[in-house]
């Protein structure tokens, strides 16, 4: 039991949110679903994780990675952290992700 426990708390570690925006609504229309990702997942990780979390079938994954900005506040500059997004494309037939419940 304590093995299928450390899957599951690094599974959680890989994804961290679903990223909900208008053009990630969108892309539910193609079997697609994005999730904010650990900065250092790969994506073999990513699809890993997201088949055990969610039990479906995982066809693609394509990552971004979001530059920080650098910043001024008060007059002292500072960098925003970098982020990653992962865009999973499940396969046809597959079972479908909804974001708005929570992992089961």
């Amino acid at each position: 039991m304590a093995k299928k426990d450390a899957v599951d708390a690094r599974h959680y570690d890989v994804i961290l949110a679903p990223h909900i925006t208008e053009k990630a609504t969108l892309l539910s229309e193609n079997n697609a679903v994005v999730f904010k990702v650990a900065n250092d997942a790969t994506k073999p990780q990513i699809k890993e994780a997201v088949e055990a979390l969610f039990d479906t079938q995982v066809k693609s994954v394509n990552t971004i990675v979001s530059k920080g900005k650098s910043k001024r506040w008060r007059g002292k500059p500072y960098k925003r952290t970098d982020s990653k997004k992962a865009i999973v494309t499940l396969a046809e037939g597959a079972k479908q992700i909804d974001i708005t419940e929570g992992v089961g």
